[in-house]
């Protein structure tokens, strides 16, 4: 028999790659092209991650917060090896009784008394860890689900330029996103001084979090430090062979907007920007300055709190050159960055570099 050419002898059946042949539909197709590849299982991008997850994922969400250490530093808890129990109901019975297929996790803990070396351990519930079945959904309360997958923005660093309605200048901004942590929002200002908002909450010049920076220890070597004193000539000095430009002086316009330092006895002017820094994003603190540096370094330099990722720090690296300076191991922000962010600013302020095209998908 022959329908538009095509004998039943061209007539073949497709299967699906990845499922039970024994479960399909057979499809008979009548291209007369023959078939050169099977079709893909659409679900494997979900049913991939979520192995992951469930393996090394867990494993690195557990290695970042361990261990947990008390208030007076005399105990620690430590998270171990973990596994997965059995599910309590299969899937056919979770659909019917309008409840969540998902299966126990277990932890291993370990408890350390610092004071009199003792050490426990046991093996901590951590709760009903819901189960991706075969098709890539999950069933919550007996309703299946699916993970959206989306393209949100990527950790790092982005570049952008606002023009000037009365002038036609270029005033460059930027945004450095960590995959947890604060924001650092930096901007220029129509007088020529430039602006950082901590944490999307108070704005100040940007020369104060970078003589505040010289006050705090980040996670590289002194040698690879950019600042040291604080002090404005070392400031200036960074910065002196792009800010060049005497109608347009962006460190010193910065400088300027800064508040008065009534230094104390022997204080230098980096504690005094830090205390500053401490005084704006806290205002109902008594600012001191031990208060002051562990606010900074737990904002900023901590990896609990503050985590750029992998695809963060490589992505800074390449944007800001620093891909011989700092490891790709080191996730926080360091002064190096901050400096090389406001140096990329001000080049695009003078036109000698470029802004980032947001919407490319290579920031995504």
């Amino acid at each position: 028999m022959t329908t538009n050419g095509v004998t039943d002898h061209d007539v073949q059946s497709v299967s699906v790659s990845g499922i039970n042949p024994a479960l399909q539909t057979p499809r008979k197709s009548y291209a007369q092209t023959p078939k050169i590849l099977d079709l893909p299982r659409l679900t494997e991008v979900q049913l991939r991650s979520f192995e992951w997850f469930k393996t090394s994922g867990l494993r690195e969400l557990f290695d970042e917060i361990t261990p947990i250490v008390s208030f007076n530093k005399n105990l620690e808890l430590h998270f171990g090896d973990f596994y997965f129990g059995e599910p309590k109901y299969p899937e056919t019975e979770c659909r019917e009784r309008d409840i969540t297929y998902s299966a126990p996790l277990w932890v291993k803990i370990k408890l350390i008394n610092r004071d009199t070396g003792e050490i426990s351990e046991q093996e901590v519930f951590m709760g009903d860890f819901p189960l991706m079945t075969d098709k890539g959904t999950f069933i919550i309360n007996g309703s299946e689900r699916v993970v959206v997958s989306q393209l949100i923005r990527s950790p790092g660093v982005y570049f952008d330029a606002d023009e000037d309605r009365t002038t036609g200048r270029l005033l460059s901004n930027a945004k450095l996103i960590p995959d947890r942590g604060a924001w650092m929002e930096f901007e220029t200002k129509k007088n020529d001084y430039l602006t950082i908002k901590f944490n999307r909450k108070r704005t100040m010049p940007v020369t104060v979090l970078l003589r505040a920076l010289a006050a705090v220890d980040d996670q590289l070597p002194d040698e690879l430090s950019p600042i040291k004193t604080g002090e404005s000539d070392e400031i200036m000095a960074l910065f002196a062979d792009i800010d060049d430009d005497e109608n347009h002086p962006y460190i010193e316009s910065s400088i300027k907007n800064e508040p008065v330092w009534d230094l104390k006895k022997n204080q230098t002017v980096a504690e005094a920007a830090l205390i500053e820094f401490y005084r704006k994003m806290r205002p109902g603190d008594p600012p001191t300055l031990d208060n002051a540096r562990e606010y900074l370094f737990s904002q900023l330099f901590d990896q609990r709190r503050y985590d750029l990722e992998r695809v963060g720090r490589y992505k800074l690296n390449q944007r800001l050159g620093l891909d011989g300076n700092i490891p790709r191991s080191v996730r926080t922000v360091t002064k190096a960055d901050v400096v090389a962010v406001v140096r990329r600013m001000i080049e695009i302020n003078t036109g000698k570099a470029s802004r980032d095209d947001i919407d490319h998908l290579g920031n995504r």
